[in-house]
């Protein structure tokens, strides 16, 4: 059966970003697909983190254009706050509501954003943490959980609002070591249900074997782009050779 041709989910078009004098993104354009697995990696202040964050407006932009189903972000008010409701966030610091409990936490935003009573938001809170292996943490609050929980508390979170991609900025940064499969093994099982994802990342071996695309950045620009077998084997870029070699011998 012939492919169906889609409009890409997200469009970058030449963004440039600054603080101060400093190119944090500069003419940086990329489009995301529906149910594209898309990782960027690079080097520490390569942009990637602010690239990320430009795709729902938690960083504005200085020049350029980025587009969610063909139309622009909008720049505030309800259109944005709706806009976010279609593109969830995964944060390298989980961002939970510390005063709230793990469920608390997952049914705030379904209920307060999408009308949600709470019988149904807490229904699909429970059946999602099942879905994240934390369902017996759900009356806890975000201190008594480990790291590993708390981000996949986070994933639950983002997930109640059935969004249409979820970006995740350096989601197992912030982990032991430990810590980290637990949350990329339920990435992975996103992945494979077809849920697009943005993810900032370091992990090498969850990029190889994940993204359906890897996007390595350097110095605000997106240097080279490709499938994870024939980046990982023979990139095109000097610049990209040289992180490789730098991060597997790490």
């Amino acid at each position: 059966m012939a492919e169906v041709a889609s409009s890409p989910l997200i469009e970058v078009r030449g963004v440039t970003k600054k603080y101060g004098a400093v190119f944090a993104l500069r003419n940086v354009s990329l489009e995301v697909d529906p149910g594209e697995v898309v990782v960027v990696i690079g080097p520490s202040g390569s942009g990637k983190s602010t690239l990320c964050r430009c795709l729902n407006r938690l960083e504005t932009i200085d020049s350029g254009q980025v587009l969610f189903e063909g139309k622009p972000i909008p720049e505030e008010g309800r259109e944005l706050a709706a806009l976010r409701a279609e593109v969830g966030m995964v944060f390298q610091s989980f961002n939970l509501f510390p005063h709230k409990t793990v469920l608390q936490n997952v049914t705030l935003a379904p209920m307060k954003v999408r009308g949600l009573k709470r019988t149904d938001a807490e229904t699909l809170a429970r059946q999602l943490l099942d879905r994240v292996g934390i369902a017996d943490q759900a009356q806890k609050f975000p201190a008594q959980l480990s790291g590993g929980e708390q981000q996949r508390a986070a994933i639950a979170r983002a997930l109640a609002m059935r969004p249409k991609v979820i970006l995740f900025d350096e989601p197992t940064s912030a982990l032991d070591p430990e810590m980290v499969k637990e949350v990329l093994d339920v990435m992975a099982t996103l992945a494979s249900e077809g849920m697009t994802m943005v993810i900032v990342s370091h992990e090498m071996g969850f990029a190889r074997q994940v993204a359906d695309r890897v996007v390595f950045m350097d110095r605000g620009e997106i240097v080279e782009t490709g499938r994870p077998k024939e980046f990982f084997h023979s990139p095109e870029s000097e610049r990209a050779r040289s992180f490789l070699a730098k991060v597997l011998r790490d």
